[in-house]
Formats: structure tokens, C-alpha cells, sequence
């Protein structure tokens, strides 16, 4: 089975320097030196496609732009990417929502992901007019899902929920094919929306320990509802021709956290409801020192960043190698980004993908004569 990858388009803006944002904490500014628009998102798109990511995730969240709208507009200036478009049950009505899915799968050809976000802040949803706490969001999440997931078979749909109530829904036209689910959440609650409900949970970037941990519980809880799901992993990568290169990189990030900036980011994560969140922080504790916490696993980025905090750090043959470690627990599907993220695509397209392929653990999902993957040859 070849694995999967997608990319990451920054709808909070670009930059050769790490852009914060996310779980409560505005993007920092230097999210202001490549502004999102859709000219600089289509570029990286376009990049992702010919390098064989197979999709590319866009976040959620008053920091940043809309999903919908946004991966709507680049859609189509490609052809074959996917788009894991997040998005938060409660801001829209499931049958609106389960029609801009069809929809969105009719005008693309079939290319829309989508990727469940419960949200994890209150006050970030009360912003938003959502005045439920967290595991009463969770319950609604999986409300929301079971009449999505109806209304996309063709069922008409009557449910008087906890937190939601359709009468008498049904769309004039399903999604074809129907979009996959993809979520992630640390609390048991998330554990058990995901069995019931996901076809793909995703973790972040813990240590292999720890991830093998997570997979268990889900696999095992899956199991009692009679399913089964797939598992992805959400991470940074820096990788470069050697490993000095590499981590001369990741230090060059570092220099550039501006104490009083980590300071105050750490200090609104902290206040963070996401257990997800809690686990980002505790690989680090805020501290600048020992931040390679498993051979080549550096948790530098969550000091400015909420959400995924850590990165894949080395040369191209040793990032290989923590892909297939985390692969052997079970992880199939990894969902990357680095910065800037149009010319990180290119150095993991070009560097890490060729030896994948070399190893049979990946194919370029698009089966081209010749990509600028393919033509890099292959060196132990």
C-alpha cells in the first residue's frame, strides 16, 4: 500500500519565518511577507500536484482565511489535488453543509476532503456566536456527522438531537464520490465521535510511543462500534541534503522567536481546552533547550505556534526513516507543511518522495511520465 501525503496551504500568510497562529492565538506578523492571497496559494498547490501530494489541508479559525471560500478559488487553478478543507459543526446547519460538500465534489471533479475540527476554545467559538462548552460540542459533532452521513446516502433525514434538529432533509443531488472524514482529538470524548463517525484520525506529531498509544485507543475503540479506521499524522518537516543543513534551518527558526512573542503565545495556550493542545505543550514546557524530543523530532515550532508543533528534522534519508517508524505503528496518511511552504514542498517532493519510492513504501499518486520527483535519482 503506498502511503499518502498532503501538503498545507497558510491561509494566515507565508514566510521564510515560522507564522503563528491558531487554538486562541493570532497569526503573528510575519505572516504579513507572503500574504495568502489565492495567486500565492495556487502556487504552492500547483507544486504539491506535480510533486504527488495526493491533497493539501487549509485550517480554520478566526486567524486565518476561510477554508471554503478560499480552497473553492484555488480548486481551480488545478486539476487533480484535494483539498482537507477544516471546517466547525455549529457555524453552519448539517444539510447546508452536507449540500456545499456536493456541491463543492460536482465543480471540483470529486477533489474535496474534509477535516472535522470540534474547536477547542470557547472563547474563540462565542466569537462565533457558539455558546456550548466542549464535550457538549463534541456531542454535537457527532449529531452533525450522523445526519451529514445520512443526507450523502441518499436518506431523508428526521432527527430531533440533543443540540440539533432537522425535519424532512434530504439533498436533490448526493456527492460522488462521497467525502472522506478526517478528525482528531485527544479527549474521550473525540475518541468516541471518531470510532463512530471518521474514516481517518489524525494525530499530531508526538513521539512514536505516544502515537502507537493514541492509535490503540481509537483502533480498540472502532472496534466495539464494528469498524475500522485509517490513521495520519500532522507534522512539519525540514529536510535538506544533509543533516547539518537541516538543523541549521530548524536553529535559524529558533533565532528568530522573539522571547516577549513566546512568552505571550505560551501564555494564551496555555489557557487552551484542547487536550491535544495540552500533550503540543508538554513535549516542550515553553523552554528553548532540548527540543529534539525522539531522533529527529524537533518540538520547536509549537513555542510561537498553536495546533501542530513539531517537525521532522534531518536529511532526506534520516526524515525517511522516521516515516517509515511511524508507518510500522500504523500511520498511513501524513499531512506536512514547512516554511516557506512553496519551496518545502520542493525539497521533500524532491528529496524524501524518491527514496519512499525507492523503499515501495510510495508511487506518485498521479502516475506521471516524468515529475520533478521522478527525476531525482535515488543515493543511500
Amino acid at each position: 500500500m503506498s502511503l499518502t501525503f498532503h501538503w498545507f496551504l497558510p491561509t494566515n500568510g507565508d514566510s521564510r519565518h515560522v507564522v503563528g497562529g491558531g487554538h486562541g492565538t493570532p497569526a503573528t506578523a510575519f505572516g504579513r511577507n507572503r500574504p495568502p492571497t489565492v495567486a500565492y496559494l495556487s502556487q504552492i498547490a500547483r507544486a504539491a500536484e506535480d510533486l504527488g501530494f495526493v491533497g493539501a489541508l487549509t485550517p480554520t479559525g478566526a486567524w486565518c482565511e476561510d477554508a471554503w471560500l478560499t480552497t473553492a478559488m484555488v480548486s481551480q487553478h488545478t486539476e487533480r489535488l484535494k483539498f482537507l478543507v477544516a471546517f466547525r459543526p455549529g457555524f453552519v446547519s448539517p444539510t447546508l453543509a452536507a449540500q456545499m460538500a456536493s456541491t463543492f465534489q460536482r465543480q471540483t471533479g470529486g477533489r474535496l476532503l474534509l477535516n472535522v475540527v470540534t474547536g477547542g476554545e470557547s472563547h474563540e467559538q462565542r466569537a462565533y456566536g457558539d455558546f456550548l462548552d466542549k464535550d457538549a460540542r463534541y456531542r454535537r459533532t457527532g449529531e452533525f456527522l450522523q445526519i451529514v452521513r445520512d443526507l450523502w446516502e441518499g436518506k431523508t433525514v428526521d432527527l430531533s438531537g440533543e443540540h440539533l434538529q432537522v425535519e424532512d432533509a434530504r439533498l436533490a443531488r448526493v456527492p460522488d464520490p462521497v467525502p472522506e472524514v478526517y478528525f482528531g482529538g485527544s479527549s474521550p470524548i473525540a475518541g468516541e465521535i471518531a470510532a463512530r463517525h471518521v474514516d481517518v484520525y489524525l494525530t499530531w506529531g508526538e513521539p512514536p510511543a505516544q502515537v502507537a498509544e493514541k492509535i490503540a485507543w481509537v483502533r480498540g475503540l472502532a472496534a466495539k462500534e464494528g469498524r475500522t479506521v485509517r490513521f495520519g499524522i500532522r507534522l512539519h518537516v525540514i529536510t535538506r541534503d544533509t543533516a547539518e543543513q537541516a538543523w541549521t534551518e530548524a536553529h535559524k527558526l529558533l533565532d528568530g522567536f522573539d522571547p516577549d512573542t513566546v512568552k505571550s503565545v505560551q501564555a494564551g495556550l496555555a489557557r487552551s481546552e484542547s487536550e491535544g493542545q495540552r500533550r503540543m505543550l508538554a513535549l516542550h514546557g515553553g523552554n528553548r533547550g532540548d527540543l529534539e524530543i525522539h531522533p529527529n523530532l524537533w518540538a520547536g515550532i509549537g513555542l510561537v505556534r498553536g495546533g501542530a508543533g513539531t517537525a521532522l528534522v534531518g536529511s532526506h534519508d534520516e526524515v525517511a526513516e522516521r516515516i517509515k517508524e511511524y508507518h510500522a505503528l500504523g500511520i498511513d496518511e501524513f499531512v506536512l507543511s514547512g516554511y516557506p511552504h512553496l519551496e518545502e514542498a520542493y525539497w521533500f517532493g524532491e528529496g524524501v518522495l524518491p527514496r519512499l519510492a525507492a523503499l515501495g513504501l510510495w508511487q506518485h499518486p498521479f502516475a506521471p511520465t516524468s515529475t520533478p520527483a521522478a527525476q531525482v535519482p535515488f543515493t543511500s
